[in-house]
């Protein structure tokens, strides 16, 4: 039997890149491509992303840097968890196209002694990553190339801080050389061109998880088997579903194993030929069940598509775009097209 499917779109992928970096006005836009991608696939990503104009790339770690083989030229790579003795040796031995984004003292000081530049994270009200504000003049020890700090709240406009970290980058960057400046998300671009500073770091909002960007994944499961099930009948564990009336379903191969929430039993549906056709039962780890009593001539070894709107889900499942995207698992086979 066939595996899960996720079908990728690159011209949406490429398209969704092309309007942030136009919304993101004269600063440069990058891509954040860690957790593989958002899930797609972080090499695939890559190269799309490449071939549309994009240059700056964003990982967590050294392995996923490494993960990513040779780059093309004028890639540049920067790892955001910095840097740490265990990582010295790799780091160094990928070349200068990948660089450490550096996060506190220690790590400026190990990292200086490779003579070689690097990124800076300032914390500025986050508390998350990043240098904190007390410590700015240990940053004088490395060259900078690009000063970060992350958007906490860039998802609610209003917020006050937003106007804050904004003002105290502006702060650090009058204290800490560098030759260019980075603060914006996704949703930190849609704030204004007084977010955007030098470079821009979209993530969600390149793989279609947001309202105004493409979709870019669809989640295609093979039909395992087709059963009759009369009126009355349950259908899945615990019983919680009852067939109202005489049901042809389809049992097919994913689940919450694949990162497929439960929680989408209620609102789950494939798109079959035109026709809607609901989950029905509880969403097992392997299998869900769908109603395809409306479907003529479906088989089994078919794939059947599964309605992944990422906002619509997320608002459905209670789990964020981005839980959504990254939860999904190794069993599917990731076709680009």
């Amino acid at each position: 039997m066939s595996a899960p499917r996720l079908s990728l779109e690159s011209a949406a992928l490429a398209s969704n890149w092309r309007a942030l970096a136009a919304a993101s006005g004269a600063a440069a836009c990058g891509a954040a491509i860690k957790a593989d991608g958002y899930g797609l696939g972080a090499a695939p990503v890559l190269a799309v992303l490449t071939a549309a104009g994009c240059q700056d790339f964003f990982v967590a770690s050294w392995a996923e840097a490494q993960a990513l083989g040779p780059l093309p030229p004028g890639a540049r790579v920067a790892v955001l968890h910095g840097i740490t003795p265990q990582d010295m040796a790799l780091a160094q031995s990928l070349g200068p196209q990948m660089v450490p984004v550096l996060n506190t003292p220690a790590q400026i000081s190990l990292w200086a002694s490779t003579g070689r530049d690097a990124d800076l994270m300032v914390d500025t009200g986050m508390n998350r990553l990043g240098l904190g504000m007390a410590d700015l003049a240990a940053a004088h020890a490395v060259k900078i190339h690009t000063l970060h700090s992350h958007l906490a709240c860039a998802d609610e406009p209003a917020h006050p801080l937003n106007k804050l970290q904004r003002a105290r980058l502006h702060e650090v960057a009058a204290q800490v050389p560098a030759a260019r400046r980075a603060l914006a998300n996704t949703a930190g671009i849609k704030l204004g061109p007084d977010w955007h500073f030098d470079l821009t770091r979209p993530g969600l909002g390149l793989y279609g998880g947001t309202a105004d960007t493409a979709p870019v994944v669809r989640l295609l499961a093979p039909v395992v088997q087709l059963r009759d099930v009369p009126a009355g009948a349950s259908i899945g564990y615990g019983a919680s579903f009852i067939a109202k009336a005489p049901l042809k379903v389809a049992v097919a191969a994913l689940g919450y194993a694949d990162g497929y929430p439960r929680a989408l039993q209620t609102w789950g549906h494939a798109h079959i030929n035109g026709i809607t056709c609901p989950v029905v039962g509880r969403v097992s780890m392997d299998l869900i069940i769908i109603d395809v009593s409306a479907v003529p001539d479906l088989a089994e070894g078919d794939h059947v598509e599964l309605a992944f709107d990422l906002p619509a889900a997320a608002h459905a499942s209670g789990r964020t775009e981005y839980e959504l995207l990254t939860g999904l698992g190794a069993r599917y086979v990731r076709t680009w097209s």
